[in-house]
């Protein structure tokens, strides 16, 4: 995966993230609605085929970086404890 940002202003950031699908993006925007200072997340892919996903996160308070932080711990939290829970039962 590679990241590009395109902006980054105080409240507000706008990436690329290379390679990636739906997947990882819709993971993160849903994230990041469960934090207080999240006031957009949201992505798009313009085509399927020849475009990369761009997401855009826009906070109320601090830096969106830290947001976007504070969601990928979280969602690394939920993922250790999927596998966790999976892994008891298989």
């Amino acid at each position: 995966m590679e990241i590009k940002v395109l902006k980054h202003e105080k409240n507000k950031i706008e990436f690329e993230l290379i390679g990636e699908s739906h997947t990882l993006c819709n993971s993160v925007r849903k994230e990041l609605w469960n934090l207080d200072e999240t006031d957009v997340s949201a992505y798009k892919v313009d085509h399927s085929l020849i475009s990369e996903p761009t997401m855009l996160v826009e906070t109320n308070k601090g830096d969106p970086v830290n947001a976007i932080l504070k969601a990928n711990d979280s969602l690394k939290k939920k993922i250790k404890e999927f596998k966790d829970e999976f892994n008891k039962k298989v």
